[in-house]
């Protein structure tokens, strides 16, 4: 259930494509950063996650760090946005859809390496979901919003699911390269469900005459 199964190495990396379009158009369209700044939020949005869950894992210097493909993958999605950003703007569903499946293999494989490392099932769950909205959280941080794991509820929800999934299924040892696409996939449909039919977790009933101006 690791990055080092080809199959998985392939996907991986293109979710690492994908996070870093969305975070590199996010650049353009809200900071209206220089073509650095672009290219900078793109690599951090595919590639913050991973950097969270190996320094919480002791796992020095990260995985990024020592496969020079997964900081090619992470430049090449931000140039190519940086250069073609105007054009990007008309794939918003294409690249919503590879960025669904990056959370769903991001979160599969950040549960898979935790597990690896002799973490148990609940620790692993967790940094799974880390490893699939770390590095959006980060974006929307560096660019001054409301991180969206906040306050979209069919983002970390579904991450959460595909590594829960993930935890459970290698402590049922019934762990292989099939079980781990087929969590990622189920992450997959449930954010799409989430962006096609707007849904989100239910909020908290604000107190009577509360407004948003009162903090």
């Amino acid at each position: 259930m690791t990055t080092g199964a080809p199959v998985l190495l392939v996907l991986d990396l293109v979710g690492v494509f994908a996070f870093a379009l969305n975070g590199a158009l996010t650049a353009l369209r809200v900071a209206r950063l220089d073509v650095v700044g672009v290219v900078t939020l793109g690599m951090i949005t595919a590639l913050g996650g991973g950097v969270i869950r190996d320094v919480l894992l002791g796992d020095l210097p990260p995985a990024t760090f020592r496969d020079w493909r997964y900081l090619a993958v992470a430049a090449a999605g931000g140039c190519i946005a940086a250069v073609a950003g105007r054009h990007l703007e008309r794939l918003t569903r294409p690249i919503t859809v590879l960025d669904a499946a990056g959370l769903g293999l991001f979160a599969v494989t950040g549960a898979g390496k935790a597990l690896d490392l002799g973490l148990g099932p609940a620790q692993a769950a967790i940094l799974g979901t880390v490893t699939g909205v770390g590095g959006g959280t980060l974006r929307d941080v560096l660019v001054r919003q409301v991180p969206s794991v906040l306050s979209s509820g069919l983002y970390a929800i579904p991450a959460l699911v595909a590594a829960t999934v993930t935890a459970v299924v290698v402590e049922l040892d019934v762990e292989s390269v099939g079980t781990a696409i087929g969590a990622a996939v189920l992450c997959f449909l449930i954010r799409m469900a989430g962006v096609r039919y707007d849904l989100h977790a239910p909020r908290p009933r604000p107190a009577p005459g509360w407004t948003p101006d009162d903090g």
